[in-house]
Order: C-alpha cells, then sequence, then structure tokens
C-alpha cells in the first residue's frame, strides 16, 4: 500500500543521548530508574473500549530516557550510521497510475483547514507531503534550525527501533510506558494529577482552541515544545502527556488486555486493527499537542494509539528504555 493510500485511510484514535558510560550514581545518560512495582492499567474511558478491561500488571524495574528522543539526539545517530529514515526513501508498492508526488519521499504532516471541519474524517487536517521528513517537518524549506531540543518527529517505528538498536537500548512496552507515565500515581485522570488545569495552567503541552483550525497556544506553544519544557512526573519523566506521541515495542490489538499476562506483558504476537483491515499496527502512547478535549484525549494515561510500522507523522516521535542489568 503506498503511504499516500494509508495516509488517506488513516484513523487516528486520537536529550535522550546515546548509551555510554555510566554517570557516577549508576544512572545510564540521560535515563532515569524506574523501580519495580505494579499498577493498574487500562481505562474504564467509554471513548477508548481498546483499553478495557482494566488490570493489574506487576513489572521488573529499567531505565527510561527522561526525555524524548530529541532531534540533535538523532543527528548523532544518523551522523554516525548513514542511516536514511522510512520517509526519505522512495515509496514502495504505490498504486498503479500514482502522481509523480505520490513515488516521491515524503510523509504525513498535519494541514490545519482553514474553518471548522467535521472531525469525523481526519483526512481534512492530514496530508502527505513529498519532501517532509524529520529534517524537514514541514516539508521542503522547513528547517531544523532552533529545534535541536525537539522531539524529533516523522519517523518510523522501524526508524525508532533502528536508533534504540544503536543507542544500546530498545522501545519500551506498552505496559512499561503506562506505568512510566503514572509516576507511581494509582489511577489518577491525568499524569500530573486529578485537575486538568492545576493552578490555571496547563501542565503539558496539549492543544487549546478550536480544533483542528484555530490553536490559541495557551500552554505557550504551537506544535512541538522542547523538552522538559513543563514539570516532570513522579519519576522525573518529562512530556509523559502531550507534546508528541511515543513509539512502544508491541504490536497493536484492541482485544489485548483481555488476554494480557499480567506480569511483564510484551503485547501480542502480532497486530491487528479492525479498523483498517491488512495493515498491522504498532503501539504507541502518551497523546500530542494535537490533543483537544474537543476530540482527541489520548494524553490520559491509560488512553492508546495505533499506527502502521513504516510510517511517520508530525505528530510522532519516541522514547527508549534499557532493561535492568
Amino acid at each position: 500500500m503506498s503511504p499516500l493510500r494509508r495516509a488517506l485511510l488513516l484513523t487516528l484514535a486520537a536529550v535522550a543521548a546515546p548509551c555510554g558510560r555510566a554517570s557516577a550514581d549508576g544512572a545510564p545518560p540521560g535515563m532515569t530508574w524506574i523501580p519495580p512495582g505494579e499498577f493498574w492499567m487500562g481505562s474504564e474511558d467509554p471513548q477508548a473500549p481498546d483499553a478495557r478491561p482494566v488490570h493489574r500488571v506487576a513489572l521488573a524495574g529499567f531505565w527510561m530516557d527522561t526525555t524524548e528522543v530529541t532531534n540533535a539526539a538523532f543527528e548523532r545517530f544518523v551522523e554516525a550510521t548513514h542511516y536514511v529514515t522510512d520517509a526519505e526513501r522512495k515509496p514502495e508498492g504505490a498504486l498503479p497510475g500514482a502522481a509523480a508526488a505520490e513515488l516521491a519521499p515524503g510523509a504525513v504532516v498535519f494541514a490545519p483547514p482553514a474553518g471548522a471541519v467535521s472531525l469525523a474524517d481526519a483526512r481534512a487536517w492530514w496530508r502527505w507531503l513529498p519532501g517532509a521528513s524529520w529534517r524537514h517537518p514541514e516539508g521542503p524549506g522547513s528547517t531544523l534550525k532552533g529545534r535541536s531540543r525537539h522531539p524529533v518527529v516523522l519517523v518510523s517505528w522501524t526508524d525508532a527501533t533502528a536508533y534504540a538498536r544503536w543507542a544500546g537500548k530498545r522501545l519500551p512496552t506498552e505496559a512499561e510506558w503506562e506505568y512510566a507515565s503514572r509516576g507511581g500515581r494509582e489511577r489518577g485522570r491525568y499524569v500530573w494529577g486529578d485537575e486538568a488545569r492545576p493552578e490555571g495552567r496547563w501542565p503539558a503541552n496539549v492543544w487549546q482552541g478550536h480544533f483542528p483550525d484555530h490553536d490559541s497556544a495557551e500552554d505557550g506553544f504551537h506544535g512541538t515544545a522542547p523538552v522538559a519544557s513543563f514539570p516532570a512526573n513522579g519519576f522525573g519523566l518529562y512530556d509523559m502527556a502531550g507534546n508528541v506521541w511515543e513509539w512502544c515495542a508491541d504490536w497493536y490489538r484492541p482485544d489485548y488486555y483481555a488476554v494480557s499476562p499480567l506480569r511483564s506483558p510484551r503485547g501480542p504476537d502480532a497486530g491487528d486493527d479492525p479498523a483498517e483491515p491488512g495493515v498491522p499496527k504498532r503501539s504507541m502512547r502518551g497523546g500530542s499537542w494535537l490533543c483537544s478535549d474537543s476530540y482527541c484525549m489520548a494524553y490520559l494515561p491509560g488512553r492508546r494509539g495505533k499506527g502502521a510500522a513504516d510510517t511517520g507523522l508530525s505528530h510522532l516521535g519516541f522514547r527508549c528504555v534499557r532493561s535492568a542489568r
């Protein structure tokens, strides 16, 4: 399936450095220790049927990147390995008779409409843009100038996995990600507490205004924000809600929680998304700057996301973990 066709069918449910020597206290550079423990995984939100049933999960401790992987960190990886991301490669499997634009490297980017549109069809604010990539997040002519500390975007699951392998790390499981995001809180509505705006301030980079045509940027940012621009959660991790979605290691299935192991679950053996049959998905977590309370509240800690492994988006990045040794 060509990236353009996938983009048209797509329905959105909504400065980590490479591993080097440990610091004096034993922490890998840029990583935070997540202690072993148990938590309630999932959500009872009726808008998140794939996050039920809520179930108790036990996990061993692990290290997690304190922030999302930044443009600067990803650039170091590319310079060291000469890696070429999926968005920078000529698409495979284009439809017969496809336009030249469909045959050029590119990615799916957010394109705000001029006015109000139906929220029933996400194609109204997403488009395939030739020339868009992690280096050019808004397409040809855009650069990363001034955005070295912003999270890298337009990276596929395959790209994120390649970075993690190079860094001596791996992508987190969904269970690890959700446990870490909660920061030790038991079943709170938000990763920061139970109020959306404590003391009248937004504690995460999410959408304010009329979605998807007007972003008022009440939180101080249009688009992505530099990592660690908002307070850390209880474990000391930044941006575990909003800013960018983050890839997880697991295949996505909406019914997995009914059969998930209660200790260290690693996801199903294969992906299945009834909303787009034949396109196996990987899981993603955390929501993004495009999450609005009128459309997608996926920055809530139990909510799940999904995406084709070879497809990056302009609000999707990642962070890595490392197992305890």
